[in-house]
């Protein structure tokens, strides 16, 4: 992405709004995802209450696990274009290590390193997918002079 994007609100206000669409996807999505692990693993007559008693007690706790990535990944971003002055991918990209790196601190220093590598990977898939999209889909500029002439 080069320059800056106007689109986005300035930074404390982007951690605030990513961790905050961060938690609603993670309760949306855990909530589902509980709702049809509690029917499965509910008694035959009470499948439908063990869902949702499932999805009302594991939905929030997703989205705030959600929550807190997001806006880990939030924090480190801004902090990088900060100390940067760059607006790319190499933020994103340093920041999904670092997240990753600091939620497996409490593994050891082992499972700190393998989390922040696959962070940073699975980040840089993402951003390098968003490129290549980006690309691929881009307008492609007007020919100048005449059209080839045909033999």
């Amino acid at each position: 992405m080069r320059g800056s994007d106007v689109s986005r609100d300035p930074c404390p206000w982007v951690i605030l709004n990513d961790a905050g669409g961060a938690f609603a996807m993670g309760a949306i999505g855990g909530g589902v995802w509980h709702f049809f692990k509690g029917t499965r693993n509910s008694p035959y007559g009470e499948r439908f209450r063990g869902g949702l008693n499932a999805m009302r007690a594991r939905g929030p706790i997703t989205g705030g696990n959600f929550a807190v990535w997001g806006g880990m990944f939030s924090t480190f971003d801004c902090v990088l274009k900060g100390i940067r002055h760059k607006e790319d991918p190499w933020n994103s990209i340093g920041s999904g290590a670092i997240t990753g790196g600091l939620l497996a601190a409490r593994g050891g220093w082992r499972a700190a390193a393998v989390s922040a590598v696959f962070g940073g990977v699975l980040l840089g898939l993402i951003e390098g997918v968003g490129i290549v999209m980006g690309r691929a889909f881009a307008p492609q500029p007007p020919m100048l002079g005449p059209p080839p002439a045909a033999e």
